[in-house]
C-alpha cells in the first residue's frame, strides 16, 4: 500500500464516523433545534427557547453579572489610572482635615508631632472638657 492512497483512507474514515451526518448536531440546518441540544447538553435551556419564542439566527450567550462587569471595567488601565487620581485626592483631604484638627488642640509643646490617633484621643478628651466646662 503507498503513502498517498493510505492518507486518502484515513481522510474518508475521519470525514464519515459511525454516525449519519444528519444525527450530529452540526448536521442540523435549524438553529433554535441546534441551540435546544447543544444548552440541553450543557444542562441549561434558557427560558426563551423552552417556550419557542426564539429568533432563529440568535446564539445563547450568557449574560455577565453585576460583579463580572465590575471586575471587566476595573481591570482597564484608564480606570486603574482615575481611581488612583481619586484615591490620592482623598487622602490629601484627610491629612488637610487632620492638620487643622490638630491647629486647634492645646498641646505641650505646640509644635509636638501627633499620629492621626493620637490627635482624635486628644479632640475626644477636649470636647469632654470643653463640655465639662460649660456644665459648670
Amino acid at each position: 500500500m503507498e503513502a498517498g492512497s493510505f492518507q486518502s483512507e484515513d481522510r474518508s474514515r475521519m470525514l464519515s464516523p459511525e454516525q449519519p451526518e444528519s444525527n450530529l448536531p452540526w448536521g442540523q440546518t435549524d438553529t433554535v433545534t441546534l441551540l435546544n441540544t447543544f444548552n440541553v447538553q450543557c444542562g441549561s435551556v434558557p427560558a426563551d427557547l423552552e417556550d419557542g419564542n426564539a429568533k432563529a439566527g440568535s446564539a445563547h450567550v450568557p449574560a455577565l453579572s453585576r460583579e463580572e462587569k465590575r471586575r471587566k471595567r476595573r481591570a482597564t488601565a484608564k480606570y486603574r489610572s482615575a481611581h488612583a487620581t481619586r484615591e490620592r485626592v482623598r487622602v490629601l483631604s484627610f491629612n488637610v482635615a487632620f492638620a487643622e484638627l490638630r491647629k486647634l488642640l492645646p498641646t505641650l509643646p505646640p509644635d509636638k508631632k501627633l499620629s492621626k490617633i493620637e490627635i482624635l484621643q486628644l479632640a475626644i478628651c477636649y470636647i469632654s472638657y470643653l463640655n465639662h466646662v460649660l456644665d459648670v
